[in-house]
């Protein structure tokens, strides 16, 4: 499976991480420290046999996206197994996805999961994955007593492969908020 997703600028990718690494200590749950999954939004995800063609598409179509504002104001979780920050689903962010979806989609031989398709699409920054009943509790906890609304700067897409996540193609966005 691939993904495509937005990245951060350094200090909200330290504070995401800073939660990630909370929840592990705490849990002992270590799936996201283990494979080195980076905090960020997932756009889209996908098979394909395709990945050259879809570097190239990406390549050719996020020259020209800006940097843009996140703002985290909750958790929330996919039961049972994921607890995620929920970020607002501004103007922007519906933007980038709908513009990585159109991308993308030219692609031959793809398979884009229908939850990551125009208005299917729900942002998420996971901080816990394949949690236990228990964990998910402990890791609310962890979230109850640190977590406060926060901002941040997508300032990278990238295009990662699962398991175990590898980078492929990172690509800067172009400095200067999106309007």
């Amino acid at each position: 499976m691939y993904l495509i997703s937005a990245y951060f600028d350094d200090e909200t990718t330290f504070k995401i991480q800073q939660y990630i690494n909370q929840i592990a200590q705490k849990t002992g749950n270590t799936f996201m420290l283990d494979g080195c999954v980076p905090p960020h939004i997932t756009l889209s995800s996908f098979e394909t046999r395709q990945e050259e063609q879809i570097i190239s598409l990406l390549k050719q179509n996020v020259k020209d996206i800006r940097q843009g504002k996140v703002q985290w104001t909750s958790v929330s979780a996919f039961l049972p197994y994921v607890i995620f920050l929920s970020p607002v689903l501004n103007q922007y962010l519906h933007n980038l996805s709908e513009h990585i979806y159109s991308c993308i989609r030219q692609a031959e031989d793809i398979r884009i999961r229908p939850c990551y398709q125009p208005f299917s699409w729900m942002p998420h920054t996971t901080v816990g994955k394949k949690l236990s009943k228990a964990e998910m509790q402990a890791a609310f906890q962890v979230l109850q007593h640190q977590f406060g609304p926060f901002s941040g700067y997508v300032t990278k897409i990238g295009l990662a492969k699962t398991n175990p996540y590898t980078n492929l193609a990172v690509f800067e966005l172009k400095e200067g908020e999106s309007q």
